[in-house]
This record gives C-alpha cells, sequence and structure tokens, in this order.
C-alpha cells in the first residue's frame, strides 16, 4: 500500500511548547498536577470538528485539530500543546506511516 506523500518541512510552520504533566505533593496528602515544558517545537495544526457540548449546565465549545510534528518517541496522551494563546490537550499520538518521520497527535483544545 502506497503512503501519502511526506509534507515539507515548511508546512510545519506553527511554533508550539510541549509540556509534560508533573504531579506535585499539595501539603494534605494529595497531588497537583502542573504541567512543566518539555520541548519547543514546529508543527501543522489542523482544525478536524467542533462542537459545543455543556458541562456543570454551561454551553462549552469543544474543538479537535491534528497536529503534526517531525517524529518524537516521546509524546502521550495526557501532554499537550501550548502556542500562540491556545491550549491543546494530546488525547492520541501516532506515526500513521511507521517510518518514524511524521508524528500525528490528535488534540483538542482546551479553554485557559
Amino acid at each position: 500500500m502506497a503512503h501519502p506523500p511526506a509534507k515539507p518541512i515548511g508546512a510545519l510552520g506553527r511554533r508550539l511548547v510541549l509540556e509534560q504533566p508533573v504531579a506535585t505533593p499539595d501539603g494534605a496528602g494529595g497531588m497537583v498536577i502542573a504541567f512543566a515544558p518539555l520541548a519547543t517545537v514546529w508543527a501543522e495544526v489542523r482544525w478536524l470538528s467542533g462542537d459545543e457540548r455543556f458541562v456543570a449546565g454551561r454551553p462549552e465549545q469543544a474543538a479537535r485539530h491534528a497536529i503534526t510534528l517531525r517524529w518524537r518517541g516521546d509524546v502521550t496522551a495526557g501532554m499537550r500543546f501550548v502556542g500562540d494563546g491556545a491550549v491543546f490537550g494530546i488525547v492520541s499520538a501516532g506515526d500513521p506511516t511507521g517510518e518514524r518521520r511524521r508524528l500525528v497527535c490528535q488534540c483538542e483544545e482546551i479553554s485557559p
């Protein structure tokens, strides 16, 4: 089966910070999750879909995006991308061709 042609490097024109969750003690026996920068990457952000849902009785917008970057083996669900005032929570990450050239992350935009 033929793979789609690779995107040119110039298509990865948006600079994002990849952040990983870090658990720290809250002083009361629990943990607080914060995010710490892991790397700055160049990526392509492509809008996939959007809808409105109700959370705690109020409407909330949900937008889904595919974020493509150069291959990295350390990106997992639960991490996030931050850039240009937007936060994108990573839902899944995978290599569509198996060639370790690109990584495509399915993300949901998070309201700050």
